[in-house]
């Protein structure tokens, strides 16, 4: 099962750069005329969240290529999540055993 999990991991680490070459907007990265076209409306959470920052704004870090960028982007969201996981499995662990 865990060699299965890292292939596909692996795979869609792979896949990162189709991001910079699809003409397209990711799911979820719309502006808020995109959200207008599609559904006639711009959601009022999301009209009212069009003012925060990300962290790393377009993947982009100074003095990295693009590519590079979206790769460490990517590492980075890969290792937060699996952070999270490992923290949340080792409390649930924990109270079970107690």
């Amino acid at each position: 099962m865990k060699k299965r999990l890292y292939i596909i991991l692996a795979l869609l680490f792979v896949l990162v750069p189709l991001g910079l070459i699809s003409p397209y907007a990711a799911w979820g990265e719309w502006e808020n005329e995109h959200y207008k076209e599609l559904l006639g409306f711009i959601p009022k959470g999301i009209a009212e969240a069009n003012g925060v920052d990300a962290p790393i704004p377009d993947y982009a870090l100074k003095g990295m290529g693009e590519t590079s960028s979206y790769y460490l982007s990517a590492l980075l969201g890969v290792l937060l999540l699996f952070g999270i996981y490992y923290i949340l499995l080792k409390v649930l662990k924990n109270e079970k055993s107690h």
